[in-house]
């Protein structure tokens, strides 16, 4: 794991948020996970919902940040499987996606979505909405 001086008014405790990006995009990756680790964050990342089970399944993740278009497994399918996980319901999922359709919006928040974002996004509103969820 690599270490860094906190920033002021960061606690220990934000540093060590696990976040999950679940994207077949590595570019939508780089740009996730940049700002991230900016925010303070910790950042694992899967290119698919199957990969990302895998990893929920071995490590503590805070949060999940997961498109919804993906092959394998896609961001509804991988948002049921969290729900179903013995510490999944407890874990906050962020969807990230170019789909806008408001059927699909509504569907993921039914399956326990707690946010949506559109592509292209602001990564600092994706921080925001993280900060918030993480520390609730």
């Amino acid at each position: 794991m690599q270490t860094r001086a906190r920033k002021p008014g960061e606690t220990l405790t934000d540093m060590s948020k696990k976040i999950l990006i679940v994207d077949d995009s590595s570019a939508v990756r780089t740009i996730v996970r940049k700002a991230l680790r900016e925010a303070g964050y910790e950042v694992i990342e899967a290119s698919n919902g199957l990969e990302a089970l895998a990893i929920i399944g071995a490590d503590r993740i805070h949060l999940v940040v997961s498109d919804l278009i993906m092959p394998v497994m896609d961001g509804m399918g991988l948002l049921e499987a969290v729900r179903r996980h013995p510490t999944g319901h407890v874990t906050p999922v962020i969807m990230l996606s170019t789909v806008t359709a408001q059927e699909q919006k509504e569907a993921a928040r039914a399956a326990g979505a707690r946010a949506w974002f559109s592509k292209p996004f602001q990564p600092s509103m994706l921080i925001e909405a993280i900060s918030r969820l993480v520390t609730a």
